[in-house]
């Protein structure tokens, strides 16, 4: 049986991350705008495939010229907002599609499909290397569903009336004015809070069955006169609740977690205490969505396991007048220097994983302010992650296993790094090995040789916009801020 072209699409309300199998970061970097699409598709195709990886403009006309093809199977989910664009092209059969295990999915005459959540849940395993594990896949929105555990069985548990987490952060972010989609900006704020009875009670009226208007109208009245405590309390009520309703399911070692909360390092972080393995993936918001559509159709229709690459986008040429030495980068870092720093393809998902970052020295008690004020342009509380050396990460951080992809929040254990120490004594650390990042590495561990601190303050490249993704745009955020050296692949830019 000749293998099955496969065209994978994710019909969402927001802006994200688009894969044409060729290169995968988010969209609002070639777009340029920055969470301001009204409607869209991310797209995955596979480069043998049916998208020609030339044609990248997935627009509403772009994707409904895709549905009506017949040359491959169209693979897609959706959520209720972003259904609306194609929504009489699809077949009435889908919405009344109830999945019970993973790797349910509906097919039929060339149209495939599977749950918003079953497309988390599959990214997050198939990316993890893990032969068996629990998965818990949680967001504010997406399908009927808003939280799902599967277990090793692969049995979905809707948890969605029982924990819904990511409504509770997406609609307390709102409320407090950070926006539907500003959730990490909310939990900025998390250690500079105190518990609070009146938040946590306020909280507790969400568990009493389905969401409904009476109780959306309630938390319109929530007292806003303390950002930080109900922040703060919000946090505690979310590692409350797991602890309650997931916790009681585990059914392996092993724990995968996707969707939207997933990027909440303190809960992250928690789970490491009740799981030996703990897997969250770089992309594992809605901009993984087609990835994890592409690969469960994949499996199931070509028995063929697919694994996305961290850095997976665009390649760009650039050659510049002055070859960079690594040394000498690392000795200006230490000298307080602040450096862009761009490599090679850019990464899969929301963090600067090292390849299209801003690296200072973390041992700056003052560097925290410099960036935000002077580079970054935004709120003075937003903290930065330290990237350090994997055989180093204990001896400064209270954490028992690495962390690739910046997705954990744990306690910071010296006082030798105040750059990237958050005001309740934490950091979401990047542990980073020469086979994930070589010269990442490299230049960490340059200044680890002249400091003996194995690690830098790590933030993305950007200047309220998106992160850069080309060097052109790194040469023009350069220019306007006040960063200090310019690294693009093995060449240095000076002012």
């Amino acid at each position: 049986m000749s293998k099955q072209k496969i065209f994978a699409v994710a019909l969402n309300l927001h802006d994200h991350n688009t894969y044409d199998g060729v290169w995968h970061n988010q969209r609002e970097r070639y777009t340029r705008f920055k969470h301001n699409l009204p409607y869209h598709a991310e797209a995955y195709a596979h480069q043998s495939d049916i998208l020609n990886p030339a044609d990248y403009r997935l627009n509403d006309e772009f994707v409904k010229e895709y549905f009506k093809k017949k040359d491959g199977v169209l693979a897609f989910t959706y959520t209720y907002g972003g259904i609306r664009m194609c929504k009489d092209l699809l077949p009435q059969d889908v919405f009344n599609y109830e999945p019970k295990k993973l790797w349910d999915h509906y097919y039929k005459d060339g149209i495939y499909f599977i749950d918003h959540h079953q497309s988390h849940a599959t990214y997050a395993l198939l990316n993890s290397g893990l032969s068996q594990s629990d998965i818990l896949a949680i967001d504010g929105i997406g399908s009927k569903y808003r939280c799902v555990f599967f277990d090793k069985d692969e049995n979905l548990i809707d948890l969605s009336d029982k924990l819904p987490i990511g409504w509770l952060w997406n609609h307390m972010s709102n409320l407090t004015g950070f926006g539907t989609l500003g959730a990490s900006k909310l939990m900025g704020k998390v250690g500079y809070g105190q518990y609070s009875q009146y938040y946590y009670d306020v909280f507790e009226t969400i568990l009493d069955g389905p969401i409904t208007e009476k109780k959306q109208k309630r938390f319109e009245h929530i007292r806003l006169d303390n950002i930080e405590d109900l922040a703060f309390t919000l946090q505690k009520f979310t590692i409350d609740k797991i602890k309650e309703f997931v916790y009681p399911l585990k059914s392996c070692d092993n724990l995968c977690i996707a969707g939207g909360v997933a990027y909440n390092g303190y809960m992250n972080e928690e789970f490491t205490k009740h799981y030996k393995n703990v897997h969250v993936p770089p992309a594992v918001g809605d901009e993984g969505q087609a990835i994890g559509v592409y690969q469960h159709a994949n499996l199931i229709l070509n028995d063929n396991i697919h694994r996305a690459e961290t850095f997976a986008g665009k390649e760009y040429k650039y050659e510049g007048k002055e070859k960079v030495n690594y040394q000498e980068v690392a000795q200006a870092i230490a000298d307080g220097k602040i450096v862009g720093w761009f490599q090679g393809k850019s990464e899969s998902g929301n963090r600067a994983l090292g390849n299209r970052s801003i690296l200072a020295d973390p041992r700056n008690p003052d560097i925290k302010d410099i960036i935000n004020q002077t580079i970054k342009m935004r709120e003075d509380f937003r903290p930065f992650a330290p990237a350090v050396l994997e055989g180093h990460y204990t001896k400064y951080f209270d954490t028992n296993s690495p962390s690739p992809y910046m997705s954990r929040i744990c306690k910071v254990k010296t006082t030798k790094v105040p750059g990237i120490t958050h005001v309740d004594d934490t950091a979401r650390i990047q542990t980073v090995n020469k086979e994930f990042n070589e010269k990442f590495y490299n230049i960490i561990n340059e200044f680890f040789m002249i400091t003996g601190i194995p690690m830098l303050l790590n933030t993305s490249f950007n200047c309220q916009e998106p992160i850069v993704e080309t060097p052109e745009q790194a040469i023009r955020t350069f220019n306007r801020t006040d960063l200090d050296l310019l690294i693009i692949n093995d060449w240095i830019i000076r002012k």
